[in-house]
């Protein structure tokens, strides 16, 4: 036998070194085999090597990743009986085990009994974390604010610890002045401290700050496009988030799941069913199509984009069908009208085993609504607690509410508030003061006019619902008081408008808009549609429901969708459906002329207002006139 091969059968028979008990220690650390870690710290124990610096790190992490207290307290007495707590990374690994033990008390005595601490950042950063992680948010800014005074450097980890406590707009200050220490100490430009500043000022609703911090990054990754996406999304900027997408697609940076699904929100909300497809395009091209997120969003997208044809194509298409897409196309069919196809979807999911949950019944509940189906309603209502154990929330109520008004069972659906189980909130009184409108009830009106006003003092649309009800029954007299009214609390209307879209371009109404390069046809071609409206009123003897004068063109609030409805007829070629967007409740008098209107141009225009919508098709609409 060699000298080289008797060395060889030496060196494989002998005792594991330290070093290599550490290298397999940080190989479990790194893989997340926590529970490995431990048991190969244990053979370590008892193989007679003793734990070093090197050791301490990996078995501490994996104490407190498998939330080990007791396991953790004897280590840090390993620590102690070793020597090696003065030693930065031991004792950054102690801060961060107790931290996540969520016994803050011992992570700071660790600190404050080590002097070396108050030198070293990496010290700050584990504490300053381990506050944040346990909501002691003012416990972290004060050693923050000692740590400056020390005199210790802050770097990027110190801020991407201390920033996530401003995820609220009552510490958006405070946010403020980190993103200027960011900037004194030149991390604005880090792109994981800008990308946390850029979500911090969107949860707090600072989407403008969000987007200079944005422009100012020199590097965008998917994430930074993400973060802007998604807070231009969240935060109701929809024509914005459609922008972005299209300078990201400019600069080369290709979206991925999270990027679409912001997208299609936004398209959703604008009815730009166009970008849609092109989203929908990318999805198949990117082969997204498994992603469930998504899938749900473009059923939802082409549902509320008016395309229910599509959105049930792509729901019949998925694999797998959650409760998520369920609701999206049973809602959808409930927003258009057809309550009969949303219960026949309703029974199919409970027969393919699916429970419903209460966002589900909201939606079941309103699509009954909607059609007049009021018996069926009424029995899904009572099969919530009976059959799935879900208590009826106010927002079940307020359906149930609406259900009874609509069929003129006023009587009853005053009688429901009066019994029911939770407080009734405004959107309950609502219900039953538009069902007053509906059926000319001026004496409940007033009593639901009492009890909204208690609860939403501020919303103007009640103080519109009941002017309009004294208007309908010729009470100028209340007519004038509720007007004094909103004078007296400095109530106003918000403002209408409406979206069409035309060769995938958003246009945008507001109501009297005159902004648009075209306002010159369309104001023509609206005085031309009012003259041939007035006309068709006159020979059929309803020329005294084009009432209320301030809606006609001439004036200054000329309604949003009859601009956004002139425009699509002067831009789309004869046949083609319109579809609008509107973010208010569509007035008397506008669906009575994009009733007529329909008729006397031959087209169907499809209208969704704030709670439905409206198909307006050979002078008639969807709705039944009951919306």
């Amino acid at each position: 036998m060699t000298v080289h091969v008797q060395a060889a059968i030496a060196k494989s028979l002998a005792p594991p070194t330290s070093t290599l008990w550490n290298t397999q220690l940080r190989e479990f650390a790194k893989q997340c085999l926590f529970s490995d870690a431990l048991h190969l710290y244990r053979r370590m124990l008892r193989s007679g090597q003793s734990p070093n610096v090197f050791t301490f790190p990996f078995v501490l992490k994996s104490s407190a990743a498998l939330s080990f207290s007791v396991t953790g307290a004897l280590l840090h007495g390993h620590v102690l009986k070793t020597g090696c707590e003065p030693e930065p990374f031991v004792q950054t690994s102690l801060i961060s085990m107790y931290c996540r033990f969520s016994q803050v008390e011992n992570a700071r005595k660790v600190f404050d009994e080590n002097p070396e601490s108050r030198k070293l950042t990496v010290c700050y950063n584990a504490l300053i974390s381990g506050y944040i992680l346990n909501s002691k948010f003012l416990d972290a800014v004060v050693l923050f604010c000692r740590m400056r005074e020390e005199v210790v450097s802050v770097n990027s980890v110190t801020l991407l610890g201390l920033i996530p406590g401003c995820f609220s707009p009552v510490d958006l200050d405070l946010g403020k002045s980190l993103h200027c220490c960011s900037i004194k100490i030149g991390l604005e430009l880090d792109s994981s401290v800008g990308n946390c500043l850029l979500t911090m000022y969107v949860k707090c609703g600072s989407v403008e700050y969000a987007r200079k911090v944005f422009d100012e990054m020199p590097e965008k990754g998917l994430i930074t496009w993400n973060a802007m996406i998604s807070g231009y999304s969240q935060n109701g900027f929809a024509t914005r988030v459609l922008d972005l997408y299209r300078e990201m697609k400019l600069v080369g940076v290709s979206p991925d799941p999270v990027t679409l699904v912001g997208v299609l929100s936004s398209c959703t909300h604008l009815g730009a069913h166009g970008v849609g497809r092109e989203v929908e395009q990318r999805i198949e091209l990117c082969g997204f199509g498994s992603n469930p997120f998504l899938m749900n969003s473009l059923v939802n997208m082409y549902a509320r984009c008016g395309n229910l044809v599509k959105a049930h194509s792509i729901f019949s298409s998925m694999k797998e069908r959650s409760l998520v897409s369920w609701t999206a196309i049973i809602g959808g069919y409930g927003m258009h009208g057809h309550g009969e196809l949303a219960v026949k979807l309703f029974e199919e999911m409970i027969k393919a085993g699916i429970k419903p949950d209460k966002t589900l019944f909201v939606t079941i509940l309103s699509a009954c609504s909607h059609s007049g189906l009021t018996d069926r309603g009424l029995e899904y209502f009572a099969t919530m607690e009976r059959s799935y154990g879900l208590q009826p929330g106010s927002e079940h109520y307020s359906c149930v509410v609406d259900l009874l008004g609509r069929a003129g069972r006023l009587k009853e659906a005053e009688e429901l508030i009066r019994s029911m189980k939770v407080k009734p909130d405004g959107a309950v009184w609502g219900a039953l003061l538009n069902a007053c409108k509906i059926h000319k009830n001026v004496k409940l009106a007033e009593l639901a006019f009492e009890r909204v006003i208690e609860l939403e003092p501020a919303n103007i649309g009640y103080y519109v619902l009941l002017s309009n009800i004294y208007s309908d029954a010729e009470n100028s007299e209340g007519v004038l008081k509720v007007r004094t009214m909103m004078r007296e609390r400095k109530l106003r209307k918000e403002p209408g408008y409406s979206y069409v879209e035309f060769k995938g371009e958003v246009h945008i109404f507001l109501a009297g808009d005159r902004t648009h390069q075209q306002t010159d046809d369309i104001y023509r071609m609206l005085a031309e549609l009012e003259s041939l409206v007035r006309k068709l009123c006159e020979s059929n003897g309803i020329g005294g429901k084009m009432k209320n004068e301030q809606h006609l063109i001439g004036e200054n609030n000329v309604h949003s969708e009859k601009l956004a409805i002139a425009f699509g007829l002067l831009n789309t070629r004869p046949g083609m459906e319109i579809i609008v967007i509107k973010n208010l409740r569509a007035c008397d008098d506008c669906h009575l002329f994009l009733k007529l209107v329909s008729k006397i141009a031959d087209r169907e225009f499809i209208v969704r207002d704030a709670t439905r919508f409206h198909h307006f098709k050979d002078g008639v609409c969807s709705c039944r006139d009951y919306w």
